[in-house]
C-alpha cells in the first residue's frame, strides 16, 4: 500500500545536502518567476515546502525589509538547517513553521504571495497543497508554483538501465500515490483553485560534464532504494546494478544528458 504523505525522494541527509544545493542551480529561474509578478515590497509570502533553503532568500530580497517571509516544511531536520540558513545570512524577515503544507495552520486569507518549488511532484494529493495555499491568499493575492514533468528526463546515447529503471520509478511513484507528471497539468490545476490571469513557462535544461546537475537521475535512484527493494519493484542486486550503470553513463562526457521538463505557473486570485 502506498505511504501517503512521504515525500517521494525521502529525507535521507545525502537528499537534504542536494536540496541546498539545488536551491543555488536553480535560482536563475526562480529570480525569472518572481520577476513577473512585479514589485513585491513590503508584502507577506507564503512558501510551501521549502525545505532547508528553498526560495527563502529570493523571497526574502523581494520583500524587503518591511515584508515577511513564513517557509513552510514538514521535516524537522529541513527546518533546523534553513533556520541555520536564516541566521547565518541574517535573514531578520524571515522564519520557518515545521508544519504539514496540506494544512499550515497560518491564518486565511492573510497573504499577498504562495510560492513553491518542486513540491508537487514529490507528494501525494497536490491538488490539497494548491487548495492551502489558495485559501492563505488575500483577494488579489499572487500563486507562483514550479514544477517538474519528468518524462524528458533522458540521455542520448540510450541506456537501457535507465530505461528499466524509469518504468521501476513510475512504478513506485504510483504505488506512493505520487504523479511524476503533475507539472504538465500545473496551469489547470491553479485555474481549478480559482485562480485567474494564469501564465505558464516550460523549461528545459541540458547538464554538461561540469554541471552541477549532471548525476541527478543517479541521485533520484540512489534515495529511493530502499523503499523500491522493499515493495518488490527489484531485487536489491538488480537494482544496484542498473544504478551503477546508470552512474557510469552519466560520468562519460560524451554522454548527453537532458534534464526533465519543468513548469513555472503563475497567477492572483479575484480581488473582490
Amino acid at each position: 500500500m502506498g505511504r501517503r504523505d512521504q515525500y517521494f525522494l525521502g529525507y535521507r541527509n545525502v537528499e537534504q545536502e542536494r536540496l541546498q544545493r539545488q536551491a543555488g542551480e536553480l535560482a536563475e529561474d526562480s529570480r525569472w518567476l518572481f520577476d513577473q509578478l512585479g514589485s513585491l515590497e513590503g508584502a507577506h509570502a507564503v512558501e510551501i515546502g521549502c525545505g532547508p533553503h528553498g526560495c527563502l532568500d529570493a523571497l526574502a530580497e523581494r520583500v524587503g525589509a518591511n515584508g515577511r517571509v513564513i517557509g513552510v516544511e514538514r521535516s524537522a531536520e529541513a527546518c533546523e538547517l534553513a533556520r541555520s540558513l536564516i541566521a547565518r545570512r541574517n535573514l531578520t524577515n524571515v522564519e520557518i513553521k515545521c508544519g504539514d503544507g496540506r494544512d499550515t495552520m497560518l491564518p486565511r486569507g492573510a497573504f499577498d504571495l504562495v510560492a513553491a518549488r518542486l513540491v508537487l511532484v514529490n507528494v501525494p494529493q497536490p491538488d490539497e497543497i494548491l487548495a492551502e495555499a489558495v485559501s492563505l491568499l488575500k483577494p488579489g493575492g499572487l500563486i507562483a508554483f514550479h514544477e517538474a514533468v519528468w518524462p524528458v528526463h533522458t540521455v542520448d546515447p540510450p541506456l537501457p538501465a535507465w530505461d528499466r529503471l524509469y518504468k521501476i520509478l513510475q512504478a513506485y511513484a504510483a504505488s506512493n500515490q505520487t504523479d511524476l507528471f503533475v507539472g504538465r497539468r500545473l496551469p489547470r490545476m491553479l485555474r481549478e483553485q480559482g485562480v485567474i490571469d494564469v501564465k505558464a513557462r516550460p523549461i528545459i535544461h541540458s547538464y554538461d560534464i561540469d554541471h552541477g546537475r549532471r548525476m541527478l537521475a543517479h541521485q533520484f535512484v540512489e534515495n529511493v532504494a530502499d523503499g523500491v527493494v522493499a515493495e518488490g519493484l527489484a531485487s536489491e542486486q538488480e537494482y544496484a546494478e542498473l544504478a551503477s550503470e546508470l552512474k557510469h553513463h552519466l560520468e562519460n562526457r560524451d554522454t548527453f544528458v537532458i534534464s526533465c521538463l519543468f513548469i513555472q505557473a503563475w497567477g492572483r486570485i479575484p480581488a473582490g
